[in-house]
C-alpha cells in the first residue's frame, strides 16, 4: 500500500529489504514491512525547576522551552525516529526525559554561581542553560527552538527575593527622606535669601555697617540652617545605616553564635573523638606490643623446637635411610639367592620332568610293544586253539590267575560263616573226550556249586560272562 505523510510529518519504514530504518515523506509499504508516522511540530514544555546557588540558597526557576525534532539534519531525524517517535510528544515519558535534562543542567550550572550572579545575569544564565541543555538533547535528535526563563521565585520557607525587595524599598525610602530634607533646606535658604534681598533693597540707604551686620547675620543663619540640614540628612543616613548595620549585625551575631556553638560542639566532640582515638591507639599499641612479645617468645620456642625436631628428624631419616639401604641390600641379595635357587630348582624340575617324560615315553613305548606282543600272542593263541573262544578264555583266566583270586575272594566272603554244604556231580568220568583237559575241567566243574553257595550265603550272583545259576530246585 502507498502512504503519504502531511507537510509536518515523516514516514518511518522498517522491515524486509531495509537494514535500519527509512525516512520518507511518501512511499510504498511492502509485505513484511511496517511503518509509523511521527509529527515534527515543536512542543512547549513548561517547568518550574528548583535549584540551589553556591551559597546553598534554593530558588524556583520558571521556564518554558519549545522543543522539537531537528528537521534540517537527517542523522538527528534518525535518532528521533528511533528513540522518541514511538512515544507521544505530550506523554509523561517524553516530558520527564526533557525535564530531567533541563533540571540536571540547570542545577549543575546554578550550583557554580552565587544568587547575585544568577539574579543579575539572567540573560547569560539563560544562554548557558540553553547551550548545555541543547548539547544533551542532541543525542535524541531534539532542538530547542525557543527558551524563555521567567523571573526567579522564592521557595516557600526561603524568602530571599522578598527580603531583597524589602531592602531595596528601605533604601528608596531613606533616599526619599534625604531628598525631602534637601528640598526643605533649599526652600529655607531661598526664602531667607529673598528676605535678605528685600531688606537690602528696603534698607539700601541704611548704614553699611547695618547692611554688613545684617548680611553677616543672614549668612550665619544660612550657614547654620545649612549645617542643621546637613546634620539632619547625615543623621537620617546614619540612622538608616545603623538600622541596616544592626540588622546585619544581628544576623551575623546569630550566624556567628550558631557557628560558635557548632564549633564548640564540634571541638568537644573532636576532643572526645581524639581522646577515644588516642586511647584506642594506646590500647592497640599495647596489644601490638604484647602480641609482638608473645610472637617473639613463641617464635623463639618454635624455632628451637623446629631446629630440634629437624635434627631429630634428620637423624631418624638418616637411620631409616641406612636401615632401608641395608634391608634393600639384604633383600636384593636374598632375591638374587632366591633367583639362583629358583633357577636351580627350575633346572632340576626340568631335568626331573625330562626324566619322567622320558620314562613315561619309554613306558608307553614298552606298553605299546607289550600290547603289540600280546596281540601277536593272542593271534597265535587263537590260531593254536583253532578259533575256540571258550578254550582261549579259559586259558587266559588260568594264565592270569583269575581262578585263585576268585577262590580267595570267595574264601574271604564265607570266612566265619556256617555254610550249607552241597555236593554236586556232573556224572562225568575219566573217559572224557579230551584227556589233556581233565584237571582243568575238574576245576571248572567246581564253579557252579561255588557260585550257588556264594549266592545262598551273600545273595551275590556271578558275572554274566562266567555263567548263570539254574533256577531253584534244578541241578546243572
Amino acid at each position: 500500500m502507498y502512504r503519504v505523510a502531511s507537510p509536518s510529518e515523516y514516514l518511518v519504514i522498517t522491515g524486509a529489504g531495509i537494514d535500519d530504518i527509512k525516512l520518507a515523506k511518501k512511499g510504498w509499504i511492502l509485505p513484511g514491512q511496517s511503518y509509523i508516522i511521527f509529527d515534527m511540530s515543536p512542543v512547549n514544555y513548561t517547568f518550574e525547576v528548583q535549584a540551589m546557588s553556591i551559597e546553598k540558597l534554593p530558588f524556583m526557576l520558571p521556564a518554558v522551552f519549545t522543543i522539537g525534532p531537528r528537521i534540517d539534519d537527517m542523522p538527528s531525524l534518525h535518532k528521533y525516529a528511533k528513540l522518541i517517535s514511538l512515544h507521544d510528544k505530550l506523554s509523561t515519558h517524553v516530558k520527564e526525559l526533557v525535564q530531567g535534562i533541563i533540571e540536571g543542567e540547570t542545577r549543575v550550572l546554578s550550583a557554580s554561581m552565587t544568587m547575585e550572579e544568577v539574579f543579575r545575569g539572567t540573560k547569560e544564565f539563560k544562554q548557558e542553560v540553553f547551550e548545555k541543555v541543547q548539547l544533551e538533547l542532541n543525542q535524541f535528535g531534539l532542538l530547542i527552538y525557543n527558551a524563555n526563563v521567567k523571573q526567579l521565585v522564592d521557595v516557600p520557607g526561603h524568602e530571599y527575593f522578598s527580603y531583597l525587595g524589602q531592602k531595596t524599598q528601605m533604601e528608596a525610602a531613606n533616599q526619599a527622606k534625604v531628598d525631602v530634607a534637601e528640598a526643605r533646606k533649599k526652600g529655607k535658604i531661598g526664602s531667607k535669601e529673598r528676605e535678605g534681598l528685600t531688606l537690602q533693597n528696603a534698607a539700601k540707604i541704611d548704614a553699611e555697617t547695618k547692611i554688613y551686620a545684617t548680611k553677616r547675620a543672614g549668612e550665619g543663619m544660612m550657614a547654620e540652617i545649612k549645617v542643621k540640614a546637613e546634620v539632619k540628612v547625615y543623621e537620617n543616613v546614619r540612622e538608616a545605616e545603623v538600622a541596616e548595620a544592626n540588622a546585619e549585625l544581628a544576623k551575623k551575631k546569630a550566624k556567628w553564635g550558631k557557628e560558635a556553638h557548632v564549633a564548640e560542639v564540634e571541638a568537644v566532640k573532636a576532643v572526645a573523638l581524639r581522646d577515644a582515638e588516642l586511647q584506642t591507639e594506646v590500647e592497640r599499641m599495647n596489644a601490638l606490643t604484647r602480641t609482638e612479645k608473645l610472637k617473639a617468645e613463641f617464635l623463639s620456642k618454635a624455632n628451637v623446637e623446629y631446629e630440634t625436631k629437624v635434627q631429630e628428624a634428620n637423624w631418624e631419616l638418616y637411620n631409616k635411610q641406612k636401615a632401608a639401604e641395608a634391608i634393600l641390600y639384604l633383600r636384593e641379595k636374598e632375591a638374587e639367592a632366591q633367583k639362583a635357587i629358583a633357577e636351580a630348582e627350575l633346572y632340576a624340575c626340568q631335568q626331573v620332568a625330562d626324566g619322567e617324560f622320558y620314562a613315561k615315553k619309554k613306558e608307553a613305548e614298552g606298553l605299546m610293544a607289550l600290547g603289540q606282543a600280546q596281540g601277536a600272542y593272542l593271534c597265535n593263541l587263537w590260531d593254536a586253539v583253532g578259533g575256540n573262544y571258550a578254550a582261549m578264555r579259559d586259558f587266559m583266566m588260568i594264565n592270569g590267575s583269575i581262578f585263585p583270586e576268585i577262590a580267595k575272594i570267595n574264601a574271604d566272603a564265607v570266612c566265619g560263616l556256617q555254610p550249607k554244604i552241597s555236593i554236586w556231580t556232573n556224572g562225568g568220568g575219566e573217559g572224557g573226550r579230551n584227556g589233556a583237559m581233565k584237571e582243568v575241567a575238574g576245576v571248572y566243574k567246581m564253579l557252579p556249586p561255588l557260585f550257588k553257595t556264594v549266592h545262598d550265603q551273600t545273595g551275590m550272583l556271578p558275572p554274566a560272562w562266567m555263567g548263570t545259576l539254574p533256577n531253584s530246585g534244578s541241578n546243572n
